[in-house]
């Protein structure tokens, strides 16, 4: 009998369930005209989610927030790779005395003040 019950207790895997506030259970029909729901199309494929989750962003906050284009992911993944950089510069700094690494991070400042001025941060 002691074997039934840690047959029953063992996890089986799998994605866990969702808590009851995190379940979308209730659907709502909204009617539109055709021009509107060429503009939800337009405005959910240009931030990159479902319609449905535009319009679930649109009541939550007012807006919805647009996901990273190609290009700014990009700017992003050189910023990390340029913080790498300063992290290594700063390490031969610190082992080895300030003068010799001056050049190098005024260097890698200025491309990451540039590419901070291209995302527009």
């Amino acid at each position: 009998m002691e074997q039934t019950k840690e047959h029953k207790e063992r996890n089986k895997g799998g994605r866990p369930k969702k808590e009851a506030t995190e379940k979308l259970k209730y659907r709502i029909a909204v009617k539109m005209t055709a021009a509107d729901y060429f503009r939800l199309l337009t405005r959910s494929h240009e931030a990159g989610v479902s319609p449905s989750e535009y319009m679930r962003e649109c009541f939550r906050n007012g807006h919805v927030k647009e996901r990273l284009s190609e290009e700014h992911a990009g700017y992003i993944r050189q910023l990390c790779g340029m913080a790498n950089n300063l992290n290594q510069l700063a390490h031969k700094a610190n082992a080895g005395g300030f003068h010799d690494e001056r050049w190098d991070c005024k260097v890698a400042v200025a491309r990451i003040h540039e590419l901070i001025t291209k995302i527009g941060i």
